[in-house]
């Protein structure tokens, strides 16, 4: 037993004494001294004062900032405001020029006015488009309901002038600019439909009529065409199969 006491005795020796502790708590205490003497120096320590730019520049570089500044002249000479300027119309756009239509229509009514070419040769369906309405509209009130065919022959007829124009023609033509010329060309025939609507054709004097609305409307369909296609010296070949057309819308109107 005394061996075991002896034992615990050595186990539990050690070298570490009180006066080991106090240092330990007194250097422990230092450094938190020290650690709380740093927090409170950068506590303590006055914020940086503001410094003006101009001091800052009068020791060292001296040139000078450039700053953006608003022109007002800058969207006045854009070239995008400019082109809304300077874009037509929004009717010319979708084909309707009313100065052409009149043009075309005062061109129609005298045979004997010289056609502009640079105006006939143009896809112009606006003023086409109203005067078969206006034919159609005219047979009606004559008691007519003839819209169907003047359509089709239209079509038809357009057609056929189209390839007998593009073989008589070095230069060719559209179907459009054909179709225009003969719809501004159908307005004496709309003047023979309304016509119709007060008095009876059907007889020597509405024979003679419409003789003289065919003549009137060939003459000139082909002078237009003439005119476009520089096809001098052919007015009456034009002529011809622009009358056999406007034949079939005069026996639509007479019977």
């Amino acid at each position: 037993m005394s061996n075991l006491g002896q034992f615990d005795s050595d186990f539990y020796q050690s070298n570490y004494t009180i006066e080991n502790q106090e240092q330990s708590c007194n250097d422990s205490n230092a450094y938190g001294n020290l650690y709380g003497s740093g927090e409170q120096q950068a506590i303590e320590q006055p914020p940086l004062a503001f410094v003006p730019p101009e001091m800052l520049m009068s020791s060292g570089y001296t040139g000078q900032y450039f700053q953006p500044a608003s022109n007002p002249d800058y969207y006045s000479q854009s070239p995008y405001v400019d082109s809304f300027d300077e874009e037509p119309p929004l009717l010319e756009e979708l084909g309707i020029n009313f100065d052409h239509i009149w043009q075309k229509t005062l061109t129609v009514l005298n045979p004997l006015k010289p056609a502009d070419g640079s105006i006939m040769n143009e896809t112009d369906l606006a003023g086409p488009i109203l005067f078969c309405v206006a034919l159609g509209a005219t047979l009606l009130l004559a008691g007519k309901v003839q819209f169907g065919y003047i359509y089709g022959m239209s079509a038809i007829g357009c057609l056929g002038i189209y390839a007998l124009l593009n073989l008589m023609s070095s230069s060719g033509v559209s179907y459009g600019c054909v179709a225009s010329v003969l719809g501004y060309c159908l307005l004496p025939m709309v003047i023979l439909s309304g016509s119709a609507v007060f008095f009876s054709l059907q007889g020597t004097i509405g024979t003679v009529l419409a003789l003289v609305i065919i003549v009137w409307c060939s003459l000139s369909a082909s002078k237009i065409f003439i005119s476009a296609l520089d096809m001098e010296g052919q007015q009456l070949l034009v002529a011809y199969p622009c009358a056999l057309l406007y034949g079939l819308f005069a026996l639509l109107t007479v019977f």
